[in-house]
């Protein structure tokens, strides 16, 4: 597959890929190219097709979309670019989508370049594949145009692939239908015979083709630059998987010296550790039994330790006195503290019959005044 390019070229560089020198060219919607080192699906690309208004003889350089979107798309549809960005050239016959664009909707893709990612345990290494002489790549393509509900016509493409080539089969099984000479970039866009097609959509097997990894960061379709199409190391990409199971191979192992299968090994090994683990739950009945010796210095060490044990009681007797005393102690604050509200409370409730009766006792008490008068 392809879903990745380079595309920095001016509009005299597409001219000259596509072998155009000489035949007139026209331009459509040329406004819309942004140049960019990582081209993807929705992105405005220059494609050249066959001029139908003239005498058949000029070229249209026609920017559009990538991702094809078929004319009979619904017109309230959400379209999709990357539904469709490649078209296998084996199915291409068969497929409607791509069967009644072959007589005269087939274009030219050119680029300097394109991306391919190789898989690596759980992450994916980008490569960036090129000619070695730095001339352009052009690709077979087919182009369709889609009417939506405004009335807006959109042009847009899917580029042909093909079963990769031998030098680039430990990259991906898939690559671009990659037009590598004159004849071959004429017949894919005036011939109006299929009979060649099969000759053209097939595997580049030339010698030219040159690749080297670029970063990870290609995978962001925000990310672009120069540094898209920078070398790095493979070192540096060097996946978890690969880092761990270079230390288990290091690791040392321990010797084995038995020869029964694997499966033996296992089960024996796991019915050990059972054995083992229910012999050391359960009590033996020689750690159950004590030893005469055992015995008897069991027997001195409780004649010591009974005096020790006397004390202790003595102390615990003397505890619960200490506890009882304080208890007392205790009850004895509570109610010293509540005798004044007593008497508070007796004050309160004291009603005026008691209080008459009260003054009628003080006054028959006698008092300093009555003292001194009777002497």
């Amino acid at each position: 597959m392809c879903g990745r390019a380079r595309c920095t070229l001016r509009s005299d560089d597409f001219r000259r890929a596509c072998h155009l020198n000489g035949r007139p060219v026209r331009h459509q919607n040329m406004d819309r190219y942004r140049p960019s080192h990582n081209v993807a699906p929705g992105f405005n690309v220059p494609v050249v097709r066959r001029d139908d208004e003239g005498d058949g003889g000029g070229a249209v350089l026609h920017c559009m979309k990538w991702g094809l979107i078929p004319s009979f798309t619904k017109k309230t549809e959400k379209i999709d670019h990357f539904r469709m960005f490649n078209a296998r050239s084996e199915s291409i016959r068969e497929k409607a989508s791509f069967r009644r664009l072959l007589p005269k909707n087939r274009c030219l893709v050119s680029v300097e370049g394109f991306y391919e990612w190789k898989k690596d345990g759980s992450r994916k290494q980008p490569y960036y594949i090129h000619f070695k002489d730095g001339r352009p790549l052009v690709f077979a393509a087919l182009f369709d145009s889609w009417e939506n509900a405004e009335g807006e016509v959109l042009y847009t493409f899917t580029i042909c692939t093909t079963s990769s080539s031998s030098s680039l089969e430990w990259l991906h099984d898939r690559m671009p239908v990659i037009l590598g000479n004159k004849e071959s970039t004429d017949c894919w866009l005036n011939d109006s015979s299929l009979s060649n097609f099969d000759e053209i959509l097939k595997p580049y097997e030339d010698k030219d083709l040159a690749w080297y990894p670029v970063t990870s960061a290609m995978g962001k379709l925000s990310f672009d630059g120069p540094d898209c199409i920078k070398e790095v190391k493979t070192e540096e990409f060097k996946s978890i998987s690969q880092f761990f199971s270079k230390k288990v191979a290091n690791a040392p192992q321990k010797p084995n010296h038995e020869k029964s299968p694997v499966k033996e090994e296992l089960a024996e090994a796991s019915e050990a550790i059972s054995v083992k683990e229910e012999h050391e739950s359960q009590p033996t009945l020689d750690s159950t039994r004590l030893k005469d010796e055992d015995i008897e210095n069991y027997e001195r060490k409780s004649v010591k330790e009974e005096p020790e044990l006397i004390i202790k009681k003595d102390d615990a007797e003397n505890t619960s006195n200490i506890s009882s005393i304080e208890k007392q102690d205790t009850g004895e604050m509570l109610r010293a503290h509540a005798k004044p509200f007593a008497k508070e409370n007796e004050r309160q409730n004291v009603g005026p019959a008691r209080k008459r009766s009260k003054i009628a006792n003080d006054k028959q008490q006698p008092t300093l005044f009555s003292y001194f008068g009777r002497s």
